[in-house]
């Protein structure tokens, strides 16, 4: 056993954690002839509803705020447990229930609670994340948080202290870890990790680097992997903006020394590729990119040990990613790939899986990093064709200048779906110098799978092949995590832009953890540009 451990902090985690349990789900076969590579122990835990039948839900605990989980019950079909609750209450008297006005499920829920076929979703009739879900999960992964309500236009759950007051307080009166977190633990036979889907920029960052503080007190080596939402800040008025950046300036200084990996997202501002077309202000489009990232990504966490070229596990990928032991913020891309007359036979494994003549999927290799030697740049990893690391961090420091050369420290990379022929140079062209003039190879780790991306009908039609037309069938997905030296630039922007608007006693320890995050990405390598000014 080597399960995963899943914590969902707040409605933009919500959304995304929604895409990636739908795609778990439909990982499961029913057909014997058909074996699924993913252990599904891994995400899952077996338990016995109320009528005595197994079941199999998801290891995770969802936090949202008042009104944030839509329609979703704590209880369902699975654990419903029907009985008069004046009459098991210990008061005597008559009980008044007060009861808010019902929120109608969704169409799409009633056709799968009657087995009807499904409508198709819209970016109208999504209302919650709770309107796509096709999941069940177990009533004890379900908190809600009252103090909170979502989309407060009195209280919006925004700003740092927030969090913090509130983590703390739910903490003192529950002990959150006792409660919500270690029930699912405890039943886990060797948990290989946590992952945590937070926002980043909101009052959820501080709510989460003080989860993960206790989480370090109860376990303390445990891996934990953060993915870390963003909201857009594009079009926002300036103190919002500041608001965001602070918020994840904050979050990245406290939780570069407690989570083994944080992995920032955010929707690039630069115009995405023409095969991916999407509605910016829908939470559900964003969310299901976010998630076809993620689940592509982390897809060799769960892939059966059988599979022991390409099986692997949050630590040993932990100390992959973080060569020098101070390097825990990875950038990640994604690049989605056109089916290639392929047809679909019911158990994600495409027939026909070679390319056809004359195409290959993108390059992960161009000219893109390294030093510059007498022969002129060196090859190294290329970017994919969408950067969901902040780039426009970038321009945050108007006084720098972007570095032109991007060091990789050690990158993996992921290729999901059929066999292709190789079409990438070998990885000893990635060859780059330190500052101290040795030869340094960028570490970079390959892992593929037959499994393809599944396009459910609960997934937005957000991709498009090379005829613009909505593709429907299992895609296959490029992916990439990387250490690199981009996190300089990065960070030293962000120290600059908000370190103003800081508290004052908390400026200095926020500016000094930014600049020792930079720092961590020096060693071993020099960029030779400027690392800004100190405020």
């Amino acid at each position: 056993m080597r399960e995963i451990i899943t914590l969902q902090l707040g409605q933009q985690s919500n959304y995304v954690a929604t895409h990636f349990w739908n795609a778990q789900e439909s990982y499961f076969t029913y057909d014997a002839g058909h074996e699924s590579p993913v252990d599904h122990d891994v995400h899952f835990r077996p338990g016995l509803g109320v009528d005595g039948t197994e079941t199999f839900t998801p290891r995770t605990v969802i936090y949202d705020l008042k009104g944030g989980f839509g329609t979703l019950k704590r209880l369902n079909a699975l654990y419903d447990i029907s009985r008069d609750a004046a009459a098991s209450s210990l008061w005597p008297g008559q009980a008044v229930v007060h009861m808010q006005q019902p929120i109608e499920p969704s169409a799409y829920q009633q056709s799968l609670d009657t087995g009807q076929a499904a409508p198709e979703l819209t970016t109208g009739t999504v209302r919650y994340w709770s309107d796509f879900n096709r999941v069940f999960y177990h009533p004890r992964s379900i908190v809600q948080l009252n103090e909170y309500e979502l989309n407060s236009t009195i209280m919006s759950f925004e700003k740092w202290h927030m969090g913090e007051e509130l983590f703390a307080n739910l903490d003192k009166e529950h002990d959150l870890l006792d409660r919500d977190l270690r029930p699912f633990v405890e039943e886990a036979g060797h948990m290989q990790g946590i992952q945590i889907m937070s926002g980043i920029d909101d009052a959820w960052a501080s709510f989460a680097t003080k989860y993960i503080e206790r989480i370090r007190d109860e376990y303390g080596k445990t891996p934990v992997w953060i993915f870390g939402l963003q909201g857009p800040t594009k079009g926002l008025p300036r103190e919002k903006k500041l608001l965001k950046l602070a918020n994840k300036a904050r979050a990245l200084a406290e939780l570069s020394s407690q989570a083994s990996l944080i992995v920032p997202l955010a929707m690039p501002e630069e115009r995405l590729p023409s095969n991916i077309h999407l509605n910016l202000e829908s939470s559900w489009h964003v969310s299901a990119l976010f998630a076809a990232t993620i689940e592509s990504t982390t897809l060799y966490t769960r892939l059966k040990t059988t599979d022991r070229v390409y099986s692997s596990n949050l630590g040993h990928m932990t100390d992959l990613l973080n060569v020098f032991g101070r390097q825990t913020i990875a950038n990640i891309e994604m690049s989605p790939i056109e089916p290639l007359n392929s047809t679909w036979n019911g158990a994600n494994d495409l027939t026909n899986p070679i390319n056809a003549p004359g195409e290959s999927i993108p390059k992960f290799y161009d000219n893109v990093i390294n030093d510059e030697s007498e022969s002129g740049l060196e090859r190294g990893p290329a970017p994919l064709e969408v950067d969901l690391s902040s780039p426009q961090d970038f321009k945050l420091n108007l006084k720098t200048t972007r570095s032109k050369k991007r060091y990789v420290f050690s990158q993996v990379r992921t290729y999901r779906g059929p066999e292709i022929k190789k079409t990438t140079v070998d990885d000893e062209d990635g060859i780059s110098k330190g500052r101290c003039g040795m030869g340094r190879r960028p570490k970079i780790y390959n892992y593929r799978s037959k499994l393809s991306f599944p396009m459910l009908d609960s997934y937005p039609t957000i991709f498009r092949n090379k005829n613009r037309s909505v593709i429907k069938e299992p895609m296959a997905i490029c992916t990439s995590l990387a250490t690199d030296t981009s996190v300089v630039d990065k960070v030293t922007g962000l120290r600059t832009a908000v370190i103003r608007s800081i508290s004052l006693e908390d400026r200095e320890v926020v500016g000094n953890e930014l600049a020792d995050i930079a720092d961590g990405y020096k060693e071993g390598w020099s960029s030779g540009g400027d690392d800004g000014d100190d405020d």
